[in-house]
């Protein structure tokens, strides 16, 4: 890991010396006074006190100093859009919104906030499904959308060297002329950008064959909160001393701001089809899933969609899904022909044994793209038939399909609350879609209560509270279901060696002992 200390912006007094591992700088014992809680304040840790009207224009300041007059977002207007992320439940105004330009900018951004105890929450695209680029009050949001540019493509090692706003999608479409694609392919993958999706450890349809993200990130250059700039990760297969890359990649904007990323290319293959296989039954086709994989074989992509699901998708996408079946199954396989041609066979014939009633091979490149273009427009199709909606991410052990489907029935009976299951069966990572009117009282209340049983059930199963979407301020009580005290504890040792004030995304992911006492005895949180 290497470790560069300068900072070009003199109006901000000498750059502090730093020990990146070791905490930075240690100012745990400086007093900052707490925060007045507001909007979701039960979730959040550390708390701040709100900043009064001299620091608040001290700092201000300092930023206008830094970054050009367009680039400084404080009217009510200019930073409303800000408000949330895409999980919409929670909204809270910043102080003030920076769109920074440059790596000194960042930079210098980040010291004028750690030098004046300010919260810092870096945002990308704002797809996010768990709250964690909302914002903290009284803090500054560190957009990272003007970081837009693809470094460097380099085919023979089969990387490409992006900044963190570049969009997932355009990554893949830079190394298509090389016949290369990255592999992680999240359902916005139009929009989210690359940043985000190391933040979040973001997933996708193709995940189970070719990884999360953390699989196919091999170097990150991050600014940690003092403003110092590391290098983690390497060109190689392995790098010296602790493997830190896989602990930024998932930390959710809570240890540093990704500055670039050295990303793995994928060669595309030579051929790839879909089946699409119908069943009467969703716990047949939970059944299915373990069955194909129990077979040894491992599909580019393995999805599932319920009735309500495919109802929906068709209605927006036309996808050509089977509207009588109460579930269908998208197995796709990639590789030679010859590959491809065995590897359907061997999935049709599992199928078939599992209950499949129906089953559809593509014909043609264009059939395949548009079963998946079906699958990946699932969130957006579900929000056109109901006001709001809330999107789980627990995964569970691919032999609990069944039961665990079985048992989201009745909580949907119970709740009184419609839901359509759309999830990468594969590896078992469910995203159930709660539906609800956050305009009639007490239904947001209900679809909470729903969610939170649902990743709970997860846990009970041996499984985990999230796949791809991050803990967030959406799941951060569940964190005291899924770890224990002992195992909470390191991870805010681990936070307090990269950010000793808790500055970074304070109160996202990582509960403070208080809460987690409370919820544990009461199942609440005051």
């Amino acid at each position: 890991m290497r470790t560069e200390k300068s900072s070009p912006y003199s109006v901000l007094g000498p750059h502090p010396s730093v020990l990146p591992l070791s905490g930075i700088i240690d100012d745990r014992n400086r007093r900052f006074p707490p925060m007045n809680p507001r909007e979701y304040s039960a979730e959040r840790e550390p708390d701040f006190a709100a900043i009064d009207a001299a620091v608040r224009q001290r700092l201000l300041a300092e930023l206008r100093a830094i970054v050009p007059a367009t680039a400084l977002l404080t009217d009510f207007e200019d930073i409303k859009p800000y408000e949330c992320d895409g999980l919409t439940a929670y909204r809270q105004l910043p102080l003030a919104v920076v769109l920074p330009e440059d790596e000194a900018q960042v930079v210098a951004i980040l010291v004028a906030c750690h030098r004046h105890g300010v919260p810092v929450v870096a945002r990308g695209a704002g797809t996010g499904l768990s709250g964690g680029a909302t914002p903290v009050i009284d803090g500054v949001v560190l957009s990272l959308a003007r970081f837009m540019r693809i470094l460097e493509i380099d085919p023979l090692a089969r990387t490409a060297r992006v900044q963190p706003g570049v969009r997932n999608l355009a990554i893949s479409e830079a190394a298509a002329p090389f016949g290369l694609y990255y592999a992680p392919d999240p359902s916005s993958q139009i929009a989210c950008t690359i940043g985000g999706n190391i933040a979040e450890n973001a997933g996708g349809v193709h995940c189970l064959k070719y990884g999360l993200t953390v699989h196919n990130i091999l170097r990150l250059r991050v600014a940690l909160i003092d403003g110092a700039i590391v290098e983690i990760g390497g060109g190689a297969l392995d790098a010296p001393g602790y493997d830190l890359l896989a602990l930024l990649v998932g930390s959710e904007g809570m240890l540093g701001v990704v500055l670039e990323a050295t990303v793995r290319l994928t060669p595309k293959p030579r051929a790839a089809q879909v089946v699409m296989a119908s069943f009467d039954d969703v716990v047949k086709a939970g059944v299915a899933v373990a069955d194909i994989i129990a077979a040894g074989i491992i599909p580019a992509g393995l999805e599932m969609m319920d009735k309500p699901a495919t109802a929906a998708v068709e209605d927006f996408v036309h996808a050509g899904y089977d509207l009588s079946a109460a579930a269908i199954l998208l197995a796709e396989s990639d590789g030679t022909p010859e590959e491809v041609a065995e590897e359907i066979a061997a999935m049709c014939r599992v199928l078939e044994s599992a209950g499949a009633r129906d089953l559809r091979v593509s014909g043609s490149e264009a059939e395949r793209l548009k079963f998946w273009a079906g699958r990946k427009a699932a969130f957006p199709a579900v929000g056109r038939i109901t006001p709001d909606y809330l999107c789980m991410d627990g995964t569970i052990p691919r032999k609990h399909l069944a039961h665990v489907l079985t048992r989201i029935a009745e909580l949907g009976e119970e709740y009184g609350l419609r839901y359509a299951n759309v999830f990468h069966a594969g590896d078992g990572n469910l995203h159930p879609l709660i539906m609800f009117d956050a305009n009639v009282p007490g239904e947001l209340e209900r679809a909470t209560g729903f969610g939170t049983r649902i990743l709970e059930l997860s846990v009970a199963v041996g499984g985990t509270i999230t796949g791809e979407h991050g803990v967030g301020i959406e799941k951060v009580r569940q964190m005291c279901v899924q770890f224990s005290r002992e195992e909470l504890e390191t991870f805010r040792a681990l936070k307090a060696a990269f950010d000793p004030r808790g500055l970074l995304n304070p109160g996202k992911v990582v509960p403070t002992p208080r809460r987690c006492s409370e919820y544990r005895l009461t199942g609440s949180v005051k």
